[in-house]
């Protein structure tokens, strides 16, 4: 039995009859994401903030603060 998050079901009746035959068949594909990606994804920010200047990252991050604290009229 695979583990791991389980993959969304349709709603339509046939289409999750098929998917459950797929599944109990080992037809299924896997549509875990890569690892090579998380690392990637890890590694960006650490990357992002040594390309970036200290004025550049409080630029950004002033932006971001008041984004957030923008209140609706």
């Amino acid at each position: 039995m695979p583990t791991g998050p389980k993959p969304k079901r349709p709603r339509d009746p046939n289409q999750l009859a098929k998917s459950i035959v797929a599944i109990a068949t080992g037809e299924a594909e896997d549509k875990k994401p890569l690892a090579s990606a998380r690392k990637g994804g890890l590694k960006g920010a650490k990357a992002r903030m040594k390309a970036l200047s200290p004025e550049q990252r409080s630029e950004i991050a002033r932006a971001a603060a008041s984004a957030r604290w923008k209140k609706s009229d």
